[in-house]
């Protein structure tokens, strides 16, 4: 099969269409046929030598839908054929709390998506949304489950509440603001571009404000009421973190699932314990929080926001395209 192997980290340069083995499945396995896969910053880590545990040759690619080509013994025959999207967190354990020892995600060290075919656990494939196109079903499952986990799992957000979401435009932050509105929460966020201001205004959200602003953190506590926010679903770290902590309302809740601007210089705990703080972190989900993800698309009422669509043989423009932080949503590859 035709396949995108990392053999070297580095530029994107690196990443090429090869032909490499085709997956067999093994008990409990299926074969999916992919029809798109989609980039996660995981990725470009993984490439530049910026991720734990790294093994090359390597096909990365976490996200992916496709159709059921095989399964292997002990799987649900009646499997093949089907329209499905891949959870792409494996063996997570039997405690929703938190993932198990054998806990891994797809793309590293297993195999990915940036291939024809990819094998999995045949525990998970799930089916494809109803209505949405390979692009858009291929766009969900890491983004989308990270987000649901913070903003659902974790946080417990409610209707009415007012939720701050920082870096909007990247996949989990999309994603979060999308899951917050369906919710019912008041939704608010920050970015350093105009345009993806706009852009998370015209998917629903009730405010925004530029990050670059020396004043950002005042505007956006006037904006929500002047009492600050109830929720803060944070990937961003670094330097607001504490801003963050300033907004959030007496028994406010902060959820981090990353920190793409660097480790917090230093976290000023009398904000934690004076106004009754809960700090929570997470990544990823288990397959109960993926279900119920993906119950989110059921009914149509929401659709994943995809930025760009490459063939897979550009995956190298894809990655530079998310190298250079312009995409608002998902970027995404179109196979076969």
């Amino acid at each position: 099969m035709k396949a995108i192997l990392l053999r070297d980290l580095g530029g994107p340069d690196l990443l090429r269409l090869e032909d490499v083995r085709d997956p067999e499945p093994g008990p409990g396995e299926a074969i999916v046929r992919l029809k798109a896969a989609a980039l996660n910053h995981r990725d470009v880590w993984i490439r530049t030598g910026a991720y734990a545990g790294i093994k090359l040759p390597i096909i990365m690619g976490s996200d992916g839908a496709g159709v059921v080509e095989a399964v292997g013994e002990g799987a649900d025959a009646a499997l093949v054929g089907r329209e499905v999207v891949i959870n792409p967190s494996l063996d997570w354990g039997a405690d929703e709390r938190f993932f198990g020892p054998k806990f891994r995600i797809l793309g590293l060290p297993d195999n990915g998506t940036y291939a024809l075919l990819v094998k999995v656990p045949a525990g998970n494939i799930h089916p494809k949304p109803t209505g949405l196109g390979w692009d858009e079903a291929a766009a969900i499952p890491l983004a989308g489950l990270t987000a649901y986990r913070a903003l659902v799992s974790r946080a417990a957000t409610k209707a009415g509440e007012a939720v701050f979401i920082p870096g909007i435009g990247g996949g989990v932050a999309t994603f979060a603001l999308l899951f917050a509105k369906k919710l019912g929460a008041r939704v608010f966020v920050s970015s350093g571009s105009p345009e993806k201001l706009e852009r998370a205004k015209a998917l629903g959200a009730d405010g925004g404000v530029c990050y670059k602003d020396s004043d950002w953190a005042a505007k956006l506590r006037e904006m929500s009421g002047g009492e600050g926010v109830d929720v803060v679903i944070d990937g961003v770290g670094g330097e607001t973190y504490n801003e963050c902590l300033d907004l959030l309302r007496p028994g406010g809740r902060l959820v981090n699932f990353g920190a793409t601007t660097g480790p917090v210089p230093k976290v000023e705990t009398r904000r934690i314990f004076w106004k009754q703080l809960n700090l929570l972190g997470t990544t990823m989900g288990s397959p109960a929080d993926f279900a119920a993800m993906l119950e989110q698309f059921a009914d149509g009422s929401l659709r994943p926001v995809v930025d760009r669509v490459f063939p897979l043989a550009d995956a190298a423009a894809a990655h530079r395209h998310m190298d250079e932080a312009g995409q608002f949503g998902k970027i995404v590859l179109e196979i076969g």
